[in-house]
């Protein structure tokens, strides 16, 4: 992760390299309940094992949660179709976690009311 946690436009939640085998929680959330860290980490770790390369997901500007996937120049093991399909299962397998998440961000992070 870059310094003080920004991604290139955004604040990075957590993330998994499938290089290093390293899970990443930002500091910034350890709030969050512990069932829903374990959540993040199980998703992040078995995606990066399953596809390859390196998750990370980010909150934008507006606070949306996306998922921002690289891997290594020429990773024979990355799989960029099956990375789309993963993250389109993960999506709507983890809705409602994922808007929980935007909602946490929209109301602790940018002060947003409910």
């Amino acid at each position: 992760m870059t310094e003080g946690h920004l991604a290139e436009e955004g604040l990075v939640l957590c993330g998994a390299n499938a290089y290093e085998e390293k899970y990443y929680l930002n500091p910034d959330f350890e709030t969050l309940p512990d069932s829903i860290k374990q959540e993040l980490k199980i998703m992040c770790v078995l995606y990066v094992h399953e596809v390859g390369g390196i998750l990370t997901l980010v909150y934008d500007e507006e606070g949306n949660l996306n998922f921002e996937v690289r891997a290594e120049e020429g990773d024979p093991m990355f799989d960029e179709i099956g990375s789309r399909l993963k993250i389109k299962q993960l999506q709507q397998e983890k809705q409602d976690l994922l808007a929980s998440l935007q909602m946490f961000y929209k109301v602790f992070f940018l002060g947003e009311e409910v």
